[in-house]
């Protein structure tokens, strides 16, 4: 069995905005094409547009309508990946080593020449984030990029995950979550960020944002006292109009 590193220098991950998030699935189809063409095999899609489709994914977005104790009921976006656990299961059960966790980052990878495809990992993973491929039949899972946030080719601005860099409301963040002074270090206790399942035992580094109840927005408009009405006194037929509607 393979075992997980005492600590890691960072904690790299993501912090998920599910007040922002509105299900648009563009980090889904940035995270396929990316993945599909760069590390590791490329992800299958087996009769893509026939009668029994078969693929692999690294992300997905799964929408649940919630309804509060008070108020109106919410449709929430939410999307899932690898958490990048720092007790994770899925590397603990591996008998090879396929699977491990990186001491320089706390990414948790698959190398995959030494995959059996056993599935134990998919098994020990409480959140479903792996997917056996159909067609290279290896585990896959999220690499947070890890070919993409080091490629000094690449501008600085594009050295994220390609989700995050994807996504047009901006509900996705990276950085170290192991340091407190980072940008999404403090998103998370600005926002009182949450782990998923934290019953688990898992201590995932992903966190996720709660969304804000709908009934605490402002129902005026916070422009209007910044905008000039258009006619300030009626003219013309609407003042005709208006002095015709008193006398009924």
């Amino acid at each position: 069995m393979t075992t997980l590193p005492q600590s890691t220098d960072k904690k790299l991950g993501l912090v998920i905005d599910l007040d922002t998030c509105v299900g648009c699935h563009a980090c889904v189809i940035s995270c396929k094409g990316w993945n599909t063409e760069n590390y590791g095999a490329p992800l299958a899609d087996e009769d893509a547009y026939g009668a029994n489709p078969v693929g692999s994914f690294l992300n997905r977005v799964h929408s649940y309508e919630v309804q509060p104790d008070d108020g109106a009921a919410q449709l929430i976006h939410f999307p899932k990946s690898c958490l990048h656990c720092e007790d994770a299961p899925c590397v603990t059960v591996c008998p090879t080593g396929a699977s491990y966790k990186r001491v320089e980052d706390g990414i948790v990878l698959v190398n995959e020449s030494d995959c059996i495809g056993c599935g134990l990992c998919a098994w020990a993973c409480p959140y479903g984030a792996r997917e056996m491929d159909p067609v290279e039949k290896v585990m896959k899972k999220c690499t947070l990029c890890v070919d993409r946030i080091y490629n000094e080719n690449l501008p600085e601005v594009d050295r994220v995950p390609s989700c995050v860099r994807t996504c047009p409301a901006g509900a996705r963040h990276f950085g170290d979550l192991g340091d407190p002074n980072s940008d999404v270090s403090q998103l998370v206790a600005d926002r009182g960020g949450v782990d998923l399942m934290p019953e688990q035992g898992t201590k995932p580094v992903n966190k996720y944002l709660p969304p804000r109840p709908k009934d605490a927005l402002p129902e005026f408009d916070v422009l209007a006292p910044f905008l000039e009405p258009v006619i300030k006194e009626p003219k013309g037929f609407l003042d005709w109009l208006d002095k015709a509607l008193e006398k009924i």
